[in-house]
């Protein structure tokens, strides 16, 4: 019977977390369990950085974004020393399973932990929505909605000077948010990973038929794996003689109160990684496909592929001239 757990946040803070932890929190209370909350991830873990949690410690954090816990990347814990670390202080404190919040990364190390005696259960915190298995990952609608008020907020300026915006968007190797936030801000042209793209034809060219039909304006939206905004927005001036400015979002786009969407997710999410733990159920990540709340074998959801939709990016170019 499992009676104590932990709860820890892995790799890039998302917002939502903090709901997911809150949801961790006050389940396991619920059902008596003793809850853990282990401070910067995997490092908290081998060190033993950590603290009993109870239904109060988690009260008016659903609204904050970035992580209570907060989160760090260890290149000890990938190691067989540091696993082992980790392990002793997991039996040391009683600790019978872990919530592990984050990425694939951290997927991958509660993959490990699994496999030697310690049951987990991921949930998918990024703002990237790159975890195969999960239709929306938490932090993701957060993030997007965070670039399209800033770029709403750049295109102000864009506009009363007749420039053009090139602004990268984060999301590590995939494209998802600035597909869908670029969309959502009429970008005239959206570069991401997952498509190859020709600059002279799918950026300049599509900028000077649109100048053909008056438009004196534009964004480009780029993803950060593609990078090297500042350069193309010199060779846009250059080309198309309209004023460019580059811009690199950064990250803001991880930070700020998590919307409602993210908020109600993470409390899913939470709720059900504990109910897994509840039955002795671990080597699990949590996800969401079509609306429900499912859990996929963590070597199975590790395995996936997900793809972009490439009918969002065929609208987007038919519909952004």
């Amino acid at each position: 019977m499992i009676k104590t757990i932990g709860v820890l946040t892995s790799g890039g803070d998302a917002p939502g977390m903090n709901a997911a932890i809150r949801a961790v929190v006050r389940a396991g209370c619920e059902l008596g369990m003793k809850v853990y909350g282990i401070n910067r991830g995997y490092n908290g873990l081998m060190e033993n950085d950590m603290y009993e949690m109870h239904l109060r410690t988690v009260s008016d954090i659903i609204n904050r974004g970035g992580t209570i816990l907060y989160s760090a990347r260890s290149d000890r814990f990938k190691t067989e020393e540091g696993m082992q670390a980790a392990i002793r202080v997991c039996r040391e404190r009683g600790i019978d399973g872990l919530v592990v919040i984050g990425g694939d990364g951290s997927f991958r190390g509660a993959r490990d932990l699994s496999l030697r005696g310690v049951p987990c259960v991921a949930i998918p915190g990024t703002i990237d929505n790159d975890i195969a298995c999960c239709d929306r990952t938490i932090g993701y609608d957060t993030a997007m909605n965070t670039v399209v008020e800033m770029v709403d907020r750049i295109r102000d300026t864009t506009e009363s000077h007749d420039r053009c915006a090139v602004v990268e968007v984060m999301g590590r190797g995939a494209g998802y948010l600035v597909l869908n936030a670029g969309i959502a801000c009429g970008a005239t042209s959206i570069l991401m990973p997952e498509v190859p793209f020709d600059f002279e034809r799918d950026v300049i060219e599509r900028m000077k038929r649109t100048q053909r039909s008056n438009k004196v304006h534009f964004v480009i939206m780029v993803s950060e794996a593609i990078g090297g905004v500042d350069e193309m927005a010199k060779r846009i001036q250059k080309e198309t003689g309209v004023e460019s400015r580059a811009t690199v979002l950064g990250h803001v786009q991880r930070g700020g109160s998590p919307t409602a969407a993210d908020r109600i997710l993470g409390s899913q999410m939470g709720y059900h990684a504990v109910q897994l733990l509840k039955d002795g159920i671990g080597n699990r990540v949590v996800a969401t496909q079509k609306g429900e709340i499912l859990d996929f074998d963590i070597f199975e959801a590790l395995n996936m592929s997900k793809e972009i939709d490439l009918g969002l990016y065929k609208m987007s170019n038919e519909i952004s001239i």
